[in-house]
């Protein structure tokens, strides 16, 4: 039945089951987490006309618990899945079960918590040192004199 939903964990409450872990200091509850289950698209016979495989997980990033630097860093980023009112919504289809699509949904949306938790160094800008640019101006030079030397003689000689 399309609009079904079903629960994001089966784990008792208050077990470290009913948690996303994302890193050792990040998780997100499941119950922040929506999951329904819809038809799957395309071709594949019965099955998918009867069956609702395909997944929708929908995670609502300025109602979650994640801490504030990594919701910001979500709501900076330029991902399609990402709405203008900060929902996450990934769609699983690959798999005929529905399991294994709530799996690869709950894995997609880890990877993308991950990308936003990992702050990137800052470039350091520095200047060529006094070496490499002798070095260039006189690999440039050599090259330039092996240009004229393609020339037509005793034209400008």
């Amino acid at each position: 039945m399309p609009g079904n939903y079903i629960l994001a964990s089966r784990a008792l409450p208050g077990s470290s089951l009913n948690m996303l872990r994302i890193s050792g200091a990040v998780s997100i509850p499941l119950r922040e987490i929506e999951i329904k289950a819809i038809r799957s698209q395309g071709s594949g016979g019965q099955n998918v006309n009867k069956v609702s495989t395909a997944i929708h997980l929908f995670f609502d990033i300025p109602a979650s618990s994640l801490p504030e630097r990594i919701k910001e860093r979500l709501l900076a980023l330029s991902d399609h899945r990402i709405t203008e009112a900060g929902m996450v919504v990934i769609k699983s289809q690959e798999a005929r079960s529905q399991e294994a699509n709530r799996e690869a949904a709950l894995e997609r949306l880890k990877q993308l918590v991950q990308s936003a938790s990992i702050v990137s160094k800052r470039r350091r800008p520095t200047k060529p040192t006094k070496g490499s640019k002798e070095r260039r101006l006189k690999s440039k030079l050599i090259r330039g004199k092996t240009k004229t030397m393609r020339g037509r003689p005793g034209l400008g000689d």
